[in-house]
């Protein structure tokens, strides 16, 4: 089990949890973020299946996305498709602010799951557009709206129970409050890779 906190002097903050499945040495799961001047970027990749050969998918998809981050969301999943075809596949989420047009993107492919909780407390989730990438073409949709300061973004790979991510869940507007609140409702499922990304626009 592992606990990341990153760029806490910059516009957005991060928190990553992430853990194996019960019984294997490694996490399937492979993520990345970066912020810019213009944007931040965070991309979630799950493997198939689980173990190293999972992880050499989802590092893979994560190093295409890293390499081309400014790059259109239709470039990126053309790239992370080509890197794929010969290996398992992997399901896909990735997350882009832009701080001059205050706007932000979701784009999603499997069940890569996120959670958007505004300053005042509404809730919005997406809903995943099912398939995974292996190589070939696959239907995606890119949602867009307005980003607002002090809106909090949750990102997670089937590995969280998503019904015990309840209101409790999300009361506090510290991250750090989040994310132990996630430990220990034991929303992770220990048959499966687990990796759950609280972000905050500041």
């Amino acid at each position: 089990m592992s606990v990341e906190h990153g760029n806490g002097s910059a516009r957005v903050e991060v928190i990553a949890h992430q853990e194996a499945k019960h019984g294997n040495y490694c996490c399937g799961d492979s993520y990345f973020y970066k912020e810019t001047d213009k944007e931040f970027v965070c991309a979630l990749a799950d493997g198939l299946g689980s173990g190293p050969y999972a992880l050499e998918s989802s590092q893979a998809v994560v190093n295409v996305i890293e390499q081309h981050m400014h790059q259109s969301i239709d470039f990126i999943i053309t790239k992370c498709n080509e890197v794929l075809l010969n290996k398992r596949g992997a399901v896909l989420g990735i997350l882009r602010m832009n701080f001059h047009s205050e706007r932000f993107s979701f784009t999603s492919i499997g069940n890569i799951g996120i959670v958007m909780i505004t300053p005042n407390g509404e809730r919005k989730r997406n809903i995943p557009v099912g398939g995974f990438l292996s190589g070939v073409p696959r239907l995606y949709k890119v949602l867009e709206d307005k980003l607002i300061p002090g809106s909090s973004f949750f990102m997670f790979t089937d590995g969280v129970n998503d019904r015990t991510l309840s209101a409790k869940t999300f009361a506090s507007h510290r991250l750090d409050f989040i994310v132990e609140s996630f430990v220990k409702q034991k929303a992770i499922r220990n048959q499966d890779d687990t990796t759950f990304i609280a972000m905050k626009y500041k």
